[in-house]
């Protein structure tokens, strides 16, 4: 039974463990949704005023006005960039959470192999012991018998 303890303690150990890490994971992929909504955004935006400026070059617009559409779009530009380097890191992030929650798991999944493994050890002694005994239990009822007999 000792024994038992100390392995216990490690699958409770090991499933906080893959718990933390599956809340992780959530989160990291929360983030990277997050970060790919924005992403999305920002060339949405970007779209939008890549029309307004075509609409308003086709009606006539003074060259300071086009001038300023351009620098815009330009610093949409440069947030989009910045943007995929954020989506980019989120994606790095998620696959490293999931390689860790995939680790924490098979730890888990190994302790819960052990357990199996010696709960089936014990019940194979158990089982054997109590044919032990109704071996002997049967053994001495012959006996009885047959020296009740004489």
């Amino acid at each position: 039974m000792p024994s038992q303890l100390p392995l216990d303690m490690l699958i409770n150990l090991a499933k906080e463990s893959t718990d933390e890490a599956a809340r992780l994971l959530g989160r990291l992929s929360a983030e990277r949704s997050n970060a790919e909504r924005q992403l999305s955004m920002l060339h949405d935006y970007r779209q939008d005023y890549l029309e307004r400026l075509q609409q308003a070059m086709t009606s006539g617009m003074a060259a300071s006005d086009c001038h300023n559409y351009q620098r815009f779009i330009g610093t949409l530009d440069d947030a989009i960039g910045q943007q995929q380097g954020v989506l980019l890191q989120a994606d790095e992030n998620l696959s490293k959470g999931r390689l860790y929650w995939q680790q924490e798991k098979r730890k888990l999944n190994s302790y819960d192999t052990l357990a199996q493994r010696e709960m089936r050890a014990r019940a194979v002694v158990e089982s054997r012991r109590e044919q032990r005994a109704n071996d002997e239990y049967s053994a001495r009822l012959v006996q009885r018998q047959a020296g009740g007999m004489h």
